[in-house]
This record gives C-alpha cells, sequence and structure tokens, in this order.
C-alpha cells in the first residue's frame, strides 16, 4: 500500500521560508509524477509544484520564483518555500502516480495522496 507522510509545515511571518517534505514508502522513481498542492479553507484544491521522474518541473504562476520542487534519490520529495505569502496559507498535500498525467498540475488525475501539512502565513 503506498503511503506519503508530508511534515514540515508551521506558522510563519510574511516573507519567511520553510521546507516541507514528503517520505514515500516506496522508491519514488516509482511514480512517474509527484507534486505538491493545496487547499484554502472554501477553496479547491490547486497545484503548486510537480516533479517529474525525468525531472521536468512545473510550477503555479502564483509560486514561480518563490517555491523550488525537488526529490531527493530515495524516497522524498521537497518543496522549499521562500517568500511566503499569506495568500499562501493553507494545506499542503503531496501527491504522486506512476502514470503519465495530461495535466500534472491538475488535482484530479492524482491516485495517492498524503494527510496534507498545515503551512499558516501572518502578515
Amino acid at each position: 500500500q503506498v503511503q506519503l507522510v508530508e511534515s514540515g509545515g508551521g506558522s510563519v511571518e510574511t516573507g519567511g521560508s520553510l521546507t516541507l517534505s514528503c517520505v514515500a514508502s516506496g522508491p519514488i522513481y516509482n511514480y512517474y509524477y509527484m507534486g505538491w498542492f493545496r487547499q484554502a479553507p472554501g477553496k479547491e484544491r490547486e497545484g503548486v509544484a510537480t516533479s517529474s521522474k525525468y525531472d521536468m518541473k512545473r510550477y503555479a504562476d502564483s509560486v514561480k520564483g518563490r517555491f523550488t520542487i525537488s526529490r531527493d534519490n530515495a524516497n522524498t520529495l521537497y518543496l522549499q518555500m521562500n517568500s511566503l505569502k499569506p495568500e499562501d496559507t493553507a494545506m499542503y498535500y503531496c501527491a504522486a502516480d506512476e502514470r503519465v498525467l495530461l495535466d500534472p498540475l491538475s488535482a484530479t488525475d492524482y491516485k495517492y495522496w498524503g494527510q496534507g501539512t498545515q503551512v499558516t502565513v501572518s502578515s
């Protein structure tokens, strides 16, 4: 059974930084796409950043230049978040899928999800 466990969330002030981690239960090379998504109260879940097994990365326009997604060579996905803004406040989720997805930034297609880690940015 696939498990994804996120950590690293917390509360920071505007302009601060956080690094999220997602540990997968197996080797991450099994997954063609892995990504970070977020959901704020009353809003739909949205794609933040994705990474393919061939290191192709995609970012939401709202985080380009501030967030960086990366994988290690074992089983962990990271999201480095800099220059955080109050609008980044949300529950952040890790997702993975072994298939080639048509739109990797879309939350609707991913098969495996973590439980989420909360990020709160105060002004």
